[in-house]
């Protein structure tokens, strides 16, 4: 599967070395670089993009300012010399950070990261390995500690780059070094979904359901093309769409 790509960067140089980069891995295909910010938000909003390498301090606009200006985002991969854009990239929902200089090696680690991420097409079969589970709740650890997290409790997960944040009804939200395939191997079977690259949500939990989002806990959340199949499929099993 080609992943196709375009690198946002307002250096030649640094532009220059992210094409020669991603012209190493066979799986990624560039299909424009740009200089200018805006120019990258247009080509975005008119072109099917999997995934950006974007810096984020530009002449324009910065790669902060473009990313908030986009309701349907492709993968992100951050590139700056300035490690505290981290925090707010992974709050825009970046998917990973690099810090120049990169080196290859890290750049590699990314890519594959995203590559996986990209690999549930068919969610149905990500979904069926999900053991049955009896468990009233887990320990996942957060800040240097095991947190207890009641199953009971969760609205819905959000992916965070490297990391996961478990919404609660309790509000007292927990964030951990997870993957959504590990959490999804412990949640019970057919209480949760995944409806988006970024997101699982509990079904009970869910308020109303529209074309390409769902509403729950008063947020809105995106349906993905990839897993919109295999929600309403798993609701109408369920006996749930009437």
């Amino acid at each position: 599967m080609k992943i196709s790509c375009i690198a946002v960067d307002d250096e030649p140089l640094a532009l220059e070395q992210m094409g020669d980069f991603i012209g190493r891995i066979p799986y990624l295909e560039l299909k424009a670089s740009f200089k200018k910010g805006f120019d990258a938000l247009l080509y975005i909003k008119k072109n099917k993009t999997d995934l950006v390498f974007l810096d984020v301090q530009m002449e324009d606009i910065s790669g902060i300012q473009l990313l908030k200006t986009l309701n349907d985002k492709p993968f992100i991969i951050l590139t700056t010399a300035y490690d505290q854009y981290a925090l707010e990239g992974y709050e825009l929902e970046v998917n990973d950070y690099l810090l120049k200089p990169i080196s290859f090696e890290r750049f590699v680690r990314a890519v594959e990261r995203i590559r996986e991420m990209m690999k549930p097409a068919n969610p149905p079969e990500e979904a069926a390995p999900m053991p049955a589970s009896t468990q009233e709740y887990i320990f996942v650890k957060s800040d240097y500690r095991m947190q207890k997290v009641v199953l009971q409790d969760i609205l819905f997960i959000e992916g965070y780059g490297d990391y996961l944040k478990i919404h609660l009804i309790t509000k007292r939200n927990v964030v951990s070094l997870l993957s959504f395939k590990k959490m999804e191997s412990v949640l019970p079977p057919g209480k949760f979904v995944r409806i988006h690259k970024s997101f699982v949500v509990a079904i009970n939990k869910i308020d109303s359901i529209g074309k390409n989002a769902i509403q729950l806990a008063g947020q809105n959340i995106p349906i993905g093309e990839a897993y919109k199949e295999h929600f309403f499929q798993l609701l109408e099993e369920k006996g749930l769409l009437k």
